[in-house]
């Protein structure tokens, strides 16, 4: 079970891009105009990704160096 998921991500980081782009094409050959329709809201779906993980990964940076801090203070009381 644990080698299928080894080899499931990479497929995944593969064919969904390829998946997207080939979505777009055919929506750009069954109606031109709503290619840029699909194309804003894949854009908006990325950026509200990005955000979200941008913002996870500050917090979660920001409570490590909280801790350390912490832990340094710490070993500076029982020290003296």
């Amino acid at each position: 079970m644990l080698s299928a998921m080894k080899i499931a991500k990479p497929i995944l980081l593969v064919s969904t891009p390829v998946g997207v782009v080939g979505g777009l094409i055919e929506a750009y050959r069954m109606a031109g105009g709503l290619v840029v329709i699909m194309a804003t809201m894949v854009i908006l779906i990325t950026a509200a990704m990005g955000g979200l993980i941008g913002t996870a990964r500050r917090e979660e940076r920001e409570e490590r160096e909280r801790r350390a801090q912490r832990a340094q203070h710490h070993m500076a009381e029982v020290a003296s």
